[in-house]
């Protein structure tokens, strides 16, 4: 019988080191490393090739063994394992023990000890499929349509490379035609397939489920990639829960799945680069134990959510639409707002606060900063009102000769708050010995950055959501390094607010140029002046017509 190890206690994540995100998961290297986190030794194995997964992994649940992806590291770990024999599915090269081979699915069901026939699944169930296995009901999955089903012995030798209507090894290409530069042909037709193997043995030995690791649990993107290393996790007795995009807390349907199943869980395994680093990972965990949820779903700012502010300050109409009125009907107002875009987008439109929190001065002030910081409790009502109606609130700082981060920090009881991001706003950012509204301000990069580690690590002490973080730019020179900006902290999302006013096709023009000097940045937001744009603000129908289309949209 297999040895099962459940791991280390804590939050691991398998194949990151193996993979870019980007480029999606190694099957063989995510399936080797699952099966050495999970298992000590297996005398029986199930070795597969990349699209034999389906079959390969279902075999394995039902017989309680880890199952390899055929690669460079095969042999490897069939020796740490001791393994003695293995149950082939599709074309692998000789592993160098007995091979035990199915000659159609049906012979494959009753070697893995499946209770029925094998069960055949779409292209779109198959990983989610595997994770859904009983270990004490064994199935065997092949995949539904053209390819799928039973299929006999003959049919299973004459498939070419890459046909997953085979429970068997599949034939090597043909040879060449006479006279043909074989070379050639070899480059043309790619890697030459493993040839066909036979069995040694007509049974395979004895083999039975695990317990159930009740404390463990697995997440998978829902890469098909990842069908095998789902396989061994269900083999192996742990629950595995599929989490698209990696995240638990991407919408309200992810965090509820992950929240379920997280409980009483003391062991967190990802698997695959998407779901980042252990700490990562750990953070996103804890924050979705809280029960905490953002406005318009989940744990995540952005992507998938489309913002919809009003701009201003509670204290007066002067610097915008969000204190013309009483905070009850600012809340009504940006609910309004946010209703306008509803139609026009297909992902949740959350009506938004952006407050100047700190507003630039033409006097010293008794600080000497030239901004004036309102206390926090004036901005209380308002802040916990928005989040009372699911209205996310960004804390706007003109700093006037004060330091961003410094600002900042005093805002630090309401940044703690889920609800709550910060836009920074280097118009009014004076140098040492400069007044406002005889240069327009600027900062540089260094300084943005920390801001954004400040902002992360109050993120990741208090298990809080991810945050926004808002830039506000309508020339290049206010933040030259725009493009250089530090996006890699997943705890805040950074994005860029174009604030270009005017006739329209300046504020196109704005747009433009700053997309030209920013081209790495994901997010963008948009400004639309009820006063200074001519001949009027962009209706939303025409707003979320400019491309990019704006994450962020903002009304002053």
């Amino acid at each position: 019988m297999a040895t099962v190890s459940a791991g280390q206690e804590g939050t691991v994540v398998l194949g990151a080191e193996d993979d870019d995100p980007a480029e999606g998961d190694d099957p063989a290297a995510l399936a080797l490393a699952t099966a050495e986190h999970f298992f000590t030794d297996a005398p029986v194995v199930v070795l597969t090739s990349a699209d034999e997964q389906l079959r390969a992994a279902s075999a394995a649940v039902a017989l309680g063994v880890p199952v390899l992806v055929d690669g460079p590291d095969t042999s490897a770990q069939l020796d740490r394992l001791g393994t003695e024999v293995a149950l082939v599915v599709g074309a692998v090269a000789d592993p160098g023990i007995d091979v035990v081979m199915a000659a159609d699915d049906a012979e494959l069901a009753s070697l893995a000890g499946a209770t029925g026939e094998p069960v055949a699944v779409g292209p779109e169930d198959q990983l989610q499929q595997v994770a859904d296995l009983d270990p004490a009901s064994p199935e065997v999955l092949v995949p539904d349509g053209p390819t799928g089903g039973s299929t006999d012995a003959d049919a299973a030798t004459a498939a070419p490379a890459g046909d997953e209507g085979s429970a068997t090894a599949e034939a090597a290409p043909a040879p060449a035609p006479e006279g043909a530069d074989q070379d050639a042909a070899t480059a043309t037709a790619g890697p030459q397939a493993p040839a066909p193997l036979e069995s040694d043995r007509d049974e395979l030995p004895a083999t039975a489920p695990p317990p159930p690791l009740d404390d463990v649990l697995v997440l998978s993107t829902g890469d098909p990639a990842q069908t095998a290393a789902v396989g061994t996790a269900r083999a192996a007795g742990a629950q595995v829960v599929v989490l698209p995009g990696g995240d638990p807390g991407a919408s309200s349907d992810s965090l509820s799945a992950f929240a379920d199943a997280a409980a009483g869980a003391t062991s967190l395994v990802g698997l695959g680069a998407q779901f980042g680093d252990p700490d990562t990972l750990d953070w996103q965990a804890r924050v979705a134990a809280t029960g905490v949820e953002l406005p318009g779903g989940g744990l995540t700012t952005l992507p998938g959510k489309t913002y919809v502010a009003l701009y201003g300050t509670p204290s007066t109409g002067a610097l915008g639409v969000l204190g013309e009125q009483p905070i009850e009907d600012t809340i009504t107002r940006a609910q309004e707002h946010a209703s306008w875009y509803e139609p026009l987008t297909d992902e949740p439109v959350v009506p938004t606060l952006e407050i100047i929190a700190t507003v630039a001065s033409a006097e010293a002030g008794p600080d000497g900063n030239y901004s004036n910081e309102l206390p926090v409790e004036d901005l209380r009502p308002l802040v916990e009102l928005a989040a009372e109606n699911g209205v996310y609130v960004v804390l706007d700082l003109q700093p006037g000769r004060t330091d961003f981060v410094e600002q900042a920090q005093i805002y630090e009881e309401l940044l703690r708050l889920p609800h709550v991001g910060l836009a920074l706003d280097p118009e009014w950012r004076l140098g040492p010995d400069e007044v406002h509204m005889v240069r327009i301000g600027s900062v540089e990069t260094e300084e943005v950055d920390r801001v954004v580690d400040w902002m992360a690590e109050l993120v990741r002490e208090h298990d809080l959501p991810q945050k926004m973080l808002v830039l506000h730019q309508f020339q290049i020179r206010m933040i030259p390094g725009a493009d250089d900006v530090d996006r890699s902290r997943p705890e805040v999302a950074v994005l860029i607010h174009a604030d270009g006013q005017g006739p329209h096709g300046s504020k196109m023009d704005t747009w433009t140029a700053l997309q030209g000097h920013a081209p790495g940045v994901e997010h963008w937001g948009w400004k639309n002046f009820y006063d200074e744009d001519v001949p009027g603000p962009f209706t939303p129908e025409a707003t979320m017509q400019v491309e990019p289309t704006p994450d962020f949209i903002s009304y002053q």
